[in-house]
């Protein structure tokens, strides 16, 4: 199987259990936008929790393997069309340069890691409209002189 394959099965075990992500994660003791990454082929799974994923969701034959596989992370260059992805690139084009700025500012020349990185979303109830706190927390890499 492919992860697209697996991604396709995943989805409709999920569907049809009218499962939610939050749950999977649960049931894995993970985090949910970690599983989700991974289910969604982005991440690759250690082999124990692919193993219990798979069980979990009675995925077939080959998913393990796939789960596991190193993924190849690429996504289209072009503006998203997605409403929801759209406005979040729409947050890196209005504030990429300003959080470059201010994380350069505070730790020096370097980036924040999205290996060593953690993310999660929650809602807030809001009388002016619910609220989405995304919450990235990732390990400060200086640039290195050689």
């Amino acid at each position: 199987m492919k992860k697209i394959d697996v991604t396709e099965a995943i989805f409709l075990v999920k569907n049809e259990r009218k499962l939610t992500w939050e749950a999977i994660a649960d049931e894995l003791n993970v985090g949910t936008v970690w599983i989700t990454s991974a289910c969604l082929g982005m991440n690759s799974m250690p082999p124990e929790l692919a193993e219990k994923l798979c069980s979990f969701l009675d995925l077939p034959a080959g998913a393990k393997e796939a789960l596991i596989e190193y993924p190849t992370k690429s996504w289209d260059r072009d503006i998203p069309q997605d409403p929801l992805i759209y406005r979040l690139y729409e947050v890196v084009g209005v504030y990429g340069d300003t959080l470059k700025e201010v994380i350069q500012e505070k730790f020096g020349d370097g980036i924040m890691s999205a290996i060593d990185f953690s993310m999660d979303v929650e809602k807030k109830e809001d009388p002016k409209g619910d609220r989405v706190i995304l919450t990235m927390n990732g390990k400060f890499l200086p640039y290195k002189t050689w």
